[in-house]
């Protein structure tokens, strides 16, 4: 009789918090953590105390991570409309009381300086997939619509701070979600085959429109300068070309098997800019070579691929939108940060996951992760 008054011990209590955890999914975050915390030893141990905050920053967004996991995603879609309205007042709020840095309003004092525009990453697919699990069964074109007009307004407010890097990633957050919905083929080649044409002329035309006297109306000097510098670094290699001529220098450098733990010359003899945020993928492909290279992108592809299956296989609409946004983010966040540091895309300041240090950037990946990994317990707990 007694056994049935019996307490539960404190396993059992907290073994139900770690239930439904999907196992693929933490080995690959786990993975990508160790390479991480592997590439910030060895191009920041000159660095001060680089590799101990990232470490920091990692334990923080493994907590959030946690916390996040435990929401469900019916709850997750609660948040949807709130989150995204506090985005855009804040939003709203650095371009009326914002903070300027280096040229840039992007931050606002609520107590603590905060960046609104991280938010929006999150926000942005979870408000889409909340408005197109809503119309689930009756989309319209009306309703393809209303949802890019809730992309374009916060991808416009950051635009205009300027924050072309995160403007790009809103953008791609949202654009995924719609692309999932079902947006049709018909309405997605016309602007990508006008992408392609507007590329191919400014590479033919590249020494008249980047001309110093040339005024290109729709892009800021600066952006226009980055595009140029892309298309032609040789022209200022000590000024605006810098960044990239050393980062391929660099990786060039690092041949096929590198030049070993902790030996990359560019990295610790400071040609490298920024070789612990923007330019780490640089100082890695030195120090890893080509080896390394590729066993990193076989960590983002195990990554993206079981994120994707998530996806597929989650219960609702919300859930399955929500999952295939968050998982090709860090697509696109590894796709322009290596791109940029090889000389295919222009410098926007974009971090690698996982591997490039910043606090911000890390805690909002624990988020998006937490997220991916509901979304994971909710369709392993319906199975069972």
């Amino acid at each position: 009789m007694s056994a049935a008054f019996d307490k539960p011990s404190l396993l059992q209590r907290i073994a139900p918090i770690f239930l439904g955890f999907d196992l693929p999914l933490l080995l690959a975050i786990l993975i990508m953590a160790g390479a991480g915390l592997l590439t910030m030893y060895s191009v920041g141990f000159d660095h001060g105390t680089r590799f101990e905050s990232h470490g920091r920053n990692m334990l923080i967004a493994a907590g959030v991570l946690f916390l996040v996991s435990q929401i469900p995603p019916h709850r997750l879609m609660t948040l949807a409309l709130p989150a995204y309205a506090l985005g855009v007042m804040l939003l709203l709020g650095v371009e009326f009381f914002g903070i300027a840095r280096k040229g840039s309003q992007r931050w606002l004092d609520v107590g603590m300086v905060i960046q609104p525009s991280e938010l929006m990453k999150i926000a942005m697919p979870l408000m889409l997939a909340w408005w197109f699990h809503r119309r689930e069964g009756q989309l319209k074109p009306l309703d393809f619509a209303a949802a890019g007009l809730l992309l374009l307004v916060p991808v416009a407010l950051v635009l205009k701070q300027p924050d072309l890097g995160t403007s790009v990633l809103v953008l791609s957050s949202g654009l995924f979600v719609i692309f999932f919905a079902g947006l049709s083929w018909k309405l997605i080649l016309p602007p990508v085959l006008v992408g392609a044409v507007g590329i191919a002329l400014l590479i033919a035309f590249e020494s008249q429109l980047c001309a110093p006297d040339v005024d290109w109306q729709v892009l800021r000097e600066y952006q226009r300068q980055r595009v140029c510098t892309l298309l032609d670094p040789s022209k200022d290699p000590l000024g605006k070309g810098f960044h990239i001529i050393q980062g391929m220098i660099a990786i060039g450098a690092g041949g096929v098997w590198g030049k070993g733990f902790m030996q990359g010359t560019q990295t610790h003899l400071e040609f490298i800019p920024e070789r612990t945020t923007d330019f780490i993928y640089a100082a890695f492909s030195e120090e890893f070579g080509l080896v390394g290279t590729l066993a990193l992108m076989a960590g983002f592809i195990f990554l993206i691929v079981r994120g994707l299956v998530i996806a597929m296989e989650a219960p609702t609409l919300f859930s399955r939108l929500l999952a295939g946004a968050l998982t090709l983010n860090i697509f696109v966040y590894a796709f322009v940060n290596m791109g940029m540091v090889s000389g295919i895309l222009p410098v926007v300041g974009v971090p690698l996951p996982f591997v490039s240090y910043g606090g911000t950037a890390m805690v909002t990946m624990g988020v998006g992760l937490g997220m991916l990994m509901s979304i994971a317990k909710s369709r392993r707990f319906m199975q069972s």
